[in-house]
C-alpha cells in the first residue's frame, strides 16, 4: 500500500488529479497504517532481536518520563485530535497549494499522514505493547467521531460550486472531466471510503462486545 501511494503511477498522478491526491491519502494514513499494526511490529521486532538487546531496549523505555509520554500519545482523544488535525491541517487551501509546490513539504505532509494514521489506528487495533485505557464501548463512539471531520471536508468537496484547490484549475486536464468534476469525485470517494473502512473495525467491536456479554447457554436455565 506504501509502495501505491508513493511510487506507482499513482503517484505522478497526484499533481493532476485531485481524485489521485485523495486516494494517497486514504491509502498513506487509514490502510497502510492499520494493515501495519495488525502485523503487530514490535512484538515481530522484539522477537527477532538478541535477547540481550531487547532487555536493553525494555530497560530504556521503562525509564521516566518515557511511559508517561507514551501513554500520552497512545490516549485515544491525542490520538483523535492528532488525526483529525493532520487531514483538515492539510487540507487548508493555502497550505494544500504550498505542499503541491514544494516537494520537500509534500513529502513532510506523507509523512505526518503516515504517523497520523498508527497514531489513530494505535487505540482500536492495540497492538503490543499497547494496553486498554478505555472502555472497549467508547471506541465505538472513537470511531464514529473520526468520520466527522471526513464528512465536513468531502461534503465541502463534493458540494462546493468552486474549484477550492488553485493548483487543479492549471494542471493539465487530458481527462474527460473538468477540475470541479475531479473535485466533486475525490469528495465522494474519500467520503465513501473512510465511511466504510472505520464501520468494518466497528461491527468487528460491536459482535466481540456482544458476544463477550452473551449467556454462556441459549436459552438461560431457569431452575
Amino acid at each position: 500500500m506504501l509502495w501505491t501511494a508513493l511510487a506507482s503511477p499513482l503517484a505522478a498522478a497526484v499533481h493532476r488529479l485531485l481524485t489521485a491526491h485523495m486516494v494517497q491519502h486514504l491509502l498513506l494514513m487509514t490502510i497502510a497504517p492499520a494493515l501495519i499494526l495488525l502485523a503487530d511490529p514490535l512484538k515481530a521486532l522484539r522477537c527477532a532481536l538478541p535477547p540481550w538487546l531487547a532487555q536493553s531496549l525494555a530497560r530504556i523505555f521503562r525509564v521516566s518520563p518515557l511511559p508517561q509520554i507514551g501513554k500520552l500519545l497512545a490516549s485515544p482523544i491525542v490520538c483523535w485530535f492528532a488525526s483529525a488535525a493532520a487531514l483538515m491541517g492539510w487540507h487548508i487551501p493555502v497550505v494544500f497549494s504550498l505542499s503541491f509546490e514544494s516537494p520537500a513539504l509534500h513529502q513532510f505532509e506523507q509523512l505526518t499522514f503516515v504517523l497520523a494514521g498508527f497514531l489513530f489506528w494505535w487505540p482500536v487495533i492495540q497492538p503490543w505493547p499497547a494496553a486498554y485505557t478505555w472502555h472497549r464501548w467508547l471506541l465505538l463512539l472513537y470511531l464514529f467521531l473520526a468520520t466527522l471531520p471526513c464528512d465536513i471536508l468531502s461534503a465541502y468537496l463534493t458540494f462546493c460550486d468552486r474549484v477550492v484547490y488553485a493548483p487543479y484549475l492549471h494542471a493539465p486536464h487530458a481527462d474527460p472531466f473538468s477540475a470541479l468534476q475531479d473535485q466533486e469525485f475525490a469528495g465522494a470517494l474519500m467520503w465513501t471510503c473512510v465511511t466504510l473502512i472505520y464501520l468494518v473495525p466497528a461491527l468487528i467491536l460491536t459482535v466481540r462486545l456482544l458476544g463477550r456479554n452473551a449467556p454462556s447457554e441459549w436459552p438461560p436455565n431457569q431452575t
